[in-house]
């Protein structure tokens, strides 16, 4: 399946937000990148990461040697129902969410940077496709996925969570950048901040808490028991230093996994202190349905509109008809028993049904807002929506003529009845003209002056989620205005640089007699400027397979060992351990 075949295969508001692989910008530098860690990282990960993990490389399509192409990746998931795509950066949580619900996995297109090979503060193909890929040939694990994005695209996220989505993808561009100045930097880490602080004693909004349950699940879980378990989160896969820190008991807590897991906050900055541990597959989705039942779109009621109230954000009423109210929603009213009268919302606001807009009833003609009332018709001993249009007439409701609805909640609405909108059997909409619209104390809801009243028909909220019904015609989230990949225009000295690395993984595939021009290669590389770890390391390889003598490489690698601090260290000590492992070989 190509890329474009896979695009098209996608729902239309998807669409934007898929990037294409073009393999050509991959640096040889960036093929170095990924063989180192993806060695390393299985090295680490052969006796600790759940069974089916280096299973899961090879049946994902994914090799040690070099960055995947996307096509080989479809080419292996079709045999199992699924897809993956290549998304620039970050997305939205709830386009990310929604992606999975179609079986699709998104991967990264950028690789991390050689200096935040450890940790990258952007999403990296590294991450998204050998830490997430491998186990979707589980059937559990797998299902688990397409569960959460089903249920998963309908939480409700609060303006707080929006802002503080595009405050990090704004940060997590400008730190992988290569032109970005420290005082970008700067400004971009102090709109994070700013954002967090705005909103940090806000209730967690169910976006929020489903962020956690997958943070301590697909990102950072593990399986088993807590004393005796195995790794199958993605952050842990894909990271060398924690892939082994959190292995230990002391400092990190392991805690059987429950829905209590959502109460736990984390931060993505730091090593995690405690972790979660899931009995199998099948117990996430058990936790998932647990979770799923707590949300606004399985409750309902005035309750789950209150919700999308305070979220300040697009959000969805469903009545109990089937038809669905989307828009920032401003206004519940309720009687003595709590149960919904009427409800408002501001703004542009869509009518759909079936997840598909109504003709005539998008955000152009509900472009100020909507409100309508809740409930149960005096003398109708069913819902509204139920009776036909011949039985509509045994209570006086007839097209084209006056008509007087009273519902039990003391609301009242007189005009002319001008059409029914009705679709499946079932009564969705009455639009009036010349209507009033009062309560019992005789408060205006509607008045004649505003224009055409479209009551929506139903006698209760059944369900409220997050986002439009209809995404493709009420869009909620625009194709991203900045890239996360930039095209950088490298300088002649890096270009030598990258040429050095790609004639090492030509020589490297040589599987002739190719001893002389390794040797030849070692010598140039040695009197050159170019001494970057990784392509000394890459030498050093190298020099070792093809039996040549690589002892002043490896007294070049020991002189920045003892200067090197932080993440390089780290990484230095990693490739001496490999240097020192040849000799046992």
């Amino acid at each position: 399946m190509s890329q474009q075949q896979v695009i098209d295969s996608l729902p239309v508001h998807l669409r934007p937000f898929v990037a294409k692989q073009d393999y050509a910008m991959y640096t040889p530098r960036d093929q170095a990148i990924w063989r180192f860690l993806l060695y390393q990282l299985v090295e680490n990960l052969t006796e600790t990461a759940h069974p089916l993990y280096l299973d899961g490389l090879k049946g994902t399509g994914i090799s040690t040697e070099y960055i995947p192409k996307i096509e080989e990746m479809n080419a292996r998931l079709e045999r199992i129902g699924w897809r993956a795509c290549v998304v620039d950066g970050f997305i939205p949580p709830a386009i990310f969410i929604e992606f999975l619900a179609h079986r699709v996995l998104v991967v990264a297109v950028d690789i991390r940077s050689i200096d935040h090979m450890l940790y990258t503060p952007a999403p990296d193909i590294i991450h998204e496709s050998a830490g997430h890929a491998p186990f979707i040939i589980d059937v559990d694990y797998a299902e688990y996925l397409e569960r959460v994005g089903d249920f998963g695209r309908r939480v409700i996220a609060n303006r707080g969570d929006i802002e503080t989505y595009e405050a990090i993808r704004s940060l997590s561009i400008v730190k992988e950048s290569p032109l970005a100045t420290n005082e970008e930097i700067a400004a971009s880490e102090a709109a994070l901040n700013a954002c967090i602080e705005k909103y940090k004693d806000d209730k967690p909004s169910e976006s929020t808490l489903l962020s956690r349950l997958q943070w301590w699940t697909t990102e950072y879980g593990l399986v088993g028991e807590v004393d005796n378990y195995k790794i199958y989160g993605a952050g842990l896969l894909s990271s060398l230093g924690e892939s082994v820190n959190c292995l230990d008991d002391k400092k990190v807590k392991k805690i059987p996994l429950t829905i209590d897991a959502i109460a736990t906050t984390y931060d993505i900055t730091n090593e995690q202190p405690q972790l979660f541990v899931a009995k199998n597959c099948r117990h996430l989705s058990q936790i998932a349905e647990e979770f799923a039942r707590s949300t606004c779109f399985f409750k309902g009621g005035a309750e789950s509109v209150r919700v999308a109230i305070d979220a300040e954000t697009v959000n969805t009423a469903v009545y109990n008809s089937g038809l669905e109210v989307s828009g920032v929603f401003s206004a519940v009213k309720t009687d003595a028993t709590g149960s919904l009268t009427y409800i408002n919302t501001t703004g542009p606001t869509q009518l759909a049904y079936k997840e598909k807009e109504l003709r005539g009833h998008g955000t152009d003609y509900h472009a100020h807002g909507f409100g309508s009332p809740v409930g149960k018709v005096q003398a109708m001993d069913r819902c509204l929506s139920l009776y036909s249009i011949d039985d509509l007439k045994l209570f006086d409701i007839e097209v084209g003529k006056p008509v007087v609805l009273e519902f039990l909640s003391g609301i009242t609405v007189k005009g002319l009845l001008t059409s029914i909108y009705r679709r499946d059997g079932k009564n969705l909409l009455f639009t009036f003209e010349d209507c009033t619209v009062k309560n019992l104390a005789g408060d205006v809801l509607f008045s004649p002056d505003w224009g055409t009243f479209d009551m929506a028909v139903g006698e209760e909220i059944v369900s409220v989620y997050g986002g439009s019904a209809d995404q493709a015609a009420f869009p909620l989230y625009k194709e991203p205005s900045n890239k996360a990949t930039m095209s950088v225009d490298y300088d002649e000295d890096t270009k030598t640089l990258f040429t050095y690395y790609q004639n090492i993984r030509e020589l490297r595939n040589d599987s002739g007699n190719s001893a002389s021009q390794v040797n030849d290669l070692c010598k140039q590389i040695l009197a050159s400027t170019h001494d970057e770890w990784l392509l000394l390391f890459e030498l050093a390889e190298l020099c070792q397979m093809k039996g040549v003598d690589f002892a002043a490489v490896r007294q070049k690698l020991n002189l920045q060992e003892t200067s090197a601090e932080g993440q390089k260290k780290q990484l230095l000590a990693y490739a001496f351990s490999r240097i020192d492992n040849w000799g046992t070989q």
